[in-house]
């Protein structure tokens, strides 16, 4: 396991990013910035602060959640709902490098802080805006999660047994491709920033984040009139490739290729398949493909899970068993990668978190500092902006501020 590495500078070391979103989609973006060295300050709103901290499983009354989302972030617990609040954020953006926000679009524009305003105060600055629809369309003003995106992106309707209900993935993924997609919009943009010196917009849909991973169903559907409809634990047209049940557990096999395919059956004893001329390209096992899994199947339903995986990484098939998070945790590969991050909290209590990704050869990410307490970094970076101690205690008087 690694330890949380708090010395070494990243990459981003010196990018200055102001975090105004909540939950998910923008949190992941500005901690992804985060872990590779940006200096991020993430506004909250007094009280409560950001939902995140409160949900699913609580470890001395925060979020263990909270841990990863908001690692290597500052805490401004501010009130944007009020003009002096506005202001000071008007303030922070003038010299910042980054702004991101996921609220529904006019809400920053209804505080007095619209994105175009702030760009013209600060030419430098790139501003990331992540939103179920994006900021145009007539959808725009509609609310959207996550499970939204992934649903009208076209995700949902395949995560299903063929004529059953449609499942979720089982984590928001919609938000994290948002995200994902975000950080490279905001990379691209420094990039260009540094020839032109000006900032811009960055307008990320979660649908379309998910429809832009939706491979080749547009243009199948395009040419073909195809539709593609849900597959449970294969892949359609691509065979073989699907989750065989061991006697006890379960397999995933990737067999596809057609070296492969001839490598997997002859390890299975499966000569036949192996050699049929018919079977030797993936058109031709597509068009057989419930013999090929059946053939799979009743090999694997006589095997544990790793008596089949030792004869099918001794034939060099791509496969693998089915993680839960008790196998990750234990698992010697993930240590080595640095993927099991043990940290310490502020209490002193351990917990293991994820790594960062992706990894990089000379300035790698790091969990530099653990996430901050609501609020606890409001007066540093009211100093840092040139607020005298009697203007933070009046700001925290009027409730603009946390008490």
């Amino acid at each position: 396991m690694e330890t949380a590495n708090t010395k070494e500078a990243g990459p981003l070391a010196g990018l200055k990013v102001l975090e105004l979103g909540q939950l998910i989609a923008g949190p992941f973006a500005a901690k992804t910035l985060g872990d590779f060295g940006a200096d991020v300050v993430k506004v909250e709103p007094p009280g409560a602060g950001d939902p995140l901290r409160n949900w699913r499983l609580l470890k001395n009354g925060t979020s263990v959640w909270w841990q990863v989302q908001s690692r290597n972030k500052k805490s401004l617990a501010l009130d944007l709902r009020q003009p002096e609040g506005q202001d000071i954020v008007r303030r922070l953006a003038l010299d910042a490098d980054v702004l991101v926000e996921n609220f529904r679009p006019g809400a920053l524009e209804g505080w007095g802080l619209d994105p175009q305003q702030l760009v013209q105060a600060n030419p430098r600055l790139i501003v990331l805006r992540i939103s179920g629809y994006g900021q145009t369309g007539p959808y725009r003003d509609r609310p959207g999660f996550g499970v939204v995106g992934e649903a009208m992106g076209g995700l949902r309707h395949l995560t299903a047994e063929p004529g059953r209900v449609p499942v979720r993935v089982g984590v928001s993924i919609g938000d994290t491709l948002a995200a994902l997609h975000g950080v490279i919009g905001i990379l691209s943009a420094l990039h260009e920033r540094q020839r032109s010196g000006r900032g811009q917009v960055i307008d990320v849909a979660l649908y379309e984040a998910v429809f832009n991973c939706m491979e080749s169903l547009l243009p199948e559907y395009s040419a073909f009139g195809a539709v593609r409809g849900p597959a449970g634990s294969a892949l359609p047209g691509i065979a073989p490739t699907n989750a065989y049940a061991c006697s006890d557990g379960y397999v995933l096999i990737a067999g596809n290729g057609d070296s492969i395919y001839k490598r997997l059956m002859t390890a299975i004893g499966r000569a036949d398949f192996a050699n049929d001329p018919a079977l030797a390209d993936n058109a031709g096992r597509v068009k057989r493909v419930d013999e090929i899994d059946a053939a799979i199947g009743a090999w694997t339903a006589s095997r544990t899970v790793d008596a089949a995986l030792t004869v099918l990484e001794g034939a060099s098939v791509p496969a693998g068993r089915i993680y839960t998070v008790a196998d990750i945790a234990g698992d010697p590969h993930y240590a080595a990668r640095g993927m099991l991050q043990d940290i310490r909290l502020d209490d002193g209590e351990p917990l293991t978190v994820p790594g960062v990704v992706p990894k990089l050869s000379r300035t790698p990410g790091a969990h530099r500092r653990n996430a901050p307490r609501l609020g606890q970094d409001t007066d540093a970076v009211l100093h840092e902006l040139g607020l005298t101690e009697e203007q933070i205690a009046g700001l925290r008087s009027r409730g603009v501020i946390a008490s």
